[in-house]
């Protein structure tokens, strides 16, 4: 019997005795990187690709009257994005716990007091 497990234990490939990776740091060079702001971006894409154009929206409340010029267009395989998926989805997260819970609804934000107000003004 100890000669079976030992046999078996010499028959598992290497990988799979090795202790689990740790995350390796990559290293990046941003010295050349350009930081804008956008308060606007658009999901676009086909089978292959995800497109995502940033942009700015002058008028953030309500439907803009003049286009919103797209400024960075950054095109990225569906593996990729599912990576930068769950590394905003941890990022959110993380921030959420710290300061509380983002309201995405510009209205709510704008006026929060605007949806509490409304049953109190009926009773009157």
């Amino acid at each position: 019997m100890a000669d079976e497990s030992k046999k078996e234990e010499a028959a598992k490939p290497e990988a799979a005795k090795a202790p689990p990776q740790q995350p390796t740091q990559v290293q990046v060079v941003d010295d050349d990187a350009i930081a804008t702001y956008a308060n606007f971006c658009r999901v676009t894409g086909s089978p292959e690709e995800l497109i995502v154009d940033f942009g700015l929206n002058p008028q953030p409340i309500g439907v803009p009257k003049d286009p919103i010029h797209v400024k960075q267009r950054i095109i990225v395989n569906f593996y990729t994005a599912k990576r930068l998926l769950a590394a905003l989805q941890m990022s959110v997260a993380r921030h959420e716990s710290v300061f509380g819970v983002l309201e995405t609804d510009i209205n709510k934000r704008v006026r929060p007091g605007l949806t509490q107000q409304a049953p109190a003004e009926k009773k009157s």
